[in-house]
């Protein structure tokens, strides 16, 4: 991470009315993105991380309220915006690729229009310059043939070649910050590979920043460089990807890991679901967030007292009170 990162997320709460007072589906996060560096948030349905991305880009829908110490983009707190601000910085700045692409494109225009559009929204462009840059950023995310098929809709495209439209569309505008929510949840395995070296080819050829946010802690070495485990909510890990993934030190992150298939899984090395669920926002209440389904809890620390985070080394840090308390040995 770079000493003076890009974007700055910094506890952050996200709330919406609910009967008995405010439900935090973002309680208190806080993250960093470098210039030209990767982020992955990983976490459940439900975890909060999309919420997050939305949060980012101005779009947490109504009533929800976003407080915090701040959302810093280049050196702005984008929590202090005015909704004019707000669509300078939207597509411009920061762009966003959305899981679905068939929700996300216009099913009554060509793909190419809906990209030229959006570069004369926030370009004093020409048509025909604008449709140049169409033709460009089509280009660059290897869509085929695009003089020609940017006339297609996307009904006419595969889910790959709809989704590398939506990145296109993201791109079209030179922005410097890109989140891409469940932007490969969708896709088989082999598009998905290709979605990812495209997004990995843009970071360290255009020097773009990403947030990638997936369930799929498995995907976080093929792009990022940092890590953030979500639960609930809350933060609960983070830290640069490798040494999360070689040293997980939190309980859910592990859990992760031991749920995940892999080409050793087999009836004589089955997976390890992580037992029971998420809780209900309102019933996590002031101790450790995922105490209702953890093997080393901490009694009287865990259910009284919310996790502060401790430092793992080489910028790795954990809330958990069982690592706290007795280091990597108290959770593995």
């Amino acid at each position: 991470m770079s000493a003076d990162p890009a974007l700055r997320f910094e506890h952050v709460t996200i709330a919406f009315p609910g009967a008995e007072g405010p439900l935090k589906v973002v309680n208190d996060v806080s993250f960093a993105v470098g210039s030209g560096q990767c982020l992955v948030i990983v976490g459940e349905s439900g975890s909060g991380k999309s919420m997050a991305c939305q949060a980012l880009l101005g779009i947490v829908p109504a009533p929800g309220a976003v407080s915090g110490q701040g959302i810093f983009w280049e050196g702005r707190d984008l929590l202090k915006s005015s909704a004019r601000d707000w669509m300078k910085v939207r597509g411009a700045e920061i762009a966003m690729v959305f899981q679905d692409p068939a929700a996300a494109l216009n099913p009554l225009m060509p793909v190419g229009r809906q990209i030229v559009d959006v570069v004369r929204a926030h370009r004093s462009v020409t048509r025909a310059e604008a449709e140049r840059r169409a033709i460009e950023v089509l280009n660059q995310v290897g869509f085929p043939e695009p003089e020609r098929r940017m006339r297609a809709y996307p009904i006419e495209l595969s889910g790959g070649l709809r989704q590398r439209v939506a990145i296109a569309l993201a791109l079209a505008c030179g922005p410097k910050l890109i989140v891409a929510d469940e932007a490969t949840t969708n896709l088989d395995v082999s598009i998905q590979a290709q979605i990812i070296g495209l997004l990995r080819s843009l970071k360290e050829e255009l020097g773009i920043s990403i947030v990638f946010v997936t369930h799929d802690l498995g995907l976080a070495p093929e792009i990022g460089d940092e890590v953030l485990v979500m639960y609930a909510g809350h933060a609960v890990e983070r830290g640069p990807v490798r040494e999360v993934l070689d040293r997980p030190s939190h309980p859910y992150t592990i859990g992760l890991l031991n749920s995940a298939p892999t080409l050793e899984s087999s009836r004589a090395h089955p997976l390890k679901p992580i037992p029971g669920q998420v809780p209900a926002l309102d019933e996590i209440g002031a101790g450790a967030p995922f105490r209702s389904r953890c093997p080393v809890v901490v009694s009287g620390r865990c259910d009284s007292a919310k996790p502060d985070w401790t430092a793992c080394g080489g910028g790795h840090f954990v809330a958990c009170h069982r690592f706290a308390q007795d280091g990597i040995g108290g959770v593995q």
